[in-house]
């Protein structure tokens, strides 16, 4: 994607889902969650493993149903693991999936374009936002 996608994606998103969101501070979901949450969006933590309990206050879905309606799908799973993520995103009408530094399948992310999905692979928001120098919230 150009940065004029990136930026319009990350300022038009409203509801996020983290699949893979972790409640340990050392680990880069939590910090990404966090982010999300401190600049305005509506995000919701996704992990089978953490289901019930909370992060940075925000209670933890057991899957991708409990977290919908969706924007965006930003996924914190081994590339091997994406594909099955990518999928039920398109099952329910998520707008984009967002694949972390690192997580990078292709055929998941031709499905995802596919079903008109906008796709970011291999990238982190929280550095995209940055150097973008995009505003501290988004408008609401």
């Amino acid at each position: 994607m150009t940065d004029a996608e990136i930026r319009d994606l990350l300022l038009s998103t409203r509801r996020i889902a983290v699949v893979g969101a972790s409640d340990r501070p050392g680990r880069p979901s939590h910090g990404v969650f966090g982010f999300l949450l401190a600049r305005g969006y509506d995000a919701t933590p996704v992990n089978p493993v953490l289901a019930g309990r909370e992060i940075h206050g925000r209670a933890v879905a057991a899957g991708l149903d409990a977290a919908a309606p969706l924007d965006m799908v930003d996924v914190f799973r081994r590339s091997t693991e994406a594909g099955a993520v990518v999928d039920e995103a398109i099952r329910l009408g998520a707008r984009s999936v967002w694949l972390q530094l690192g997580v990078v399948d292709g055929a998941a992310a031709e499905r995802a374009r596919a079903a008109g999905l906008r796709v970011v692979m291999d990238r982190c928001p929280v550095i995209e936002w940055r150097r973008l120098g995009l505003p501290a919230r988004i408008a609401g």
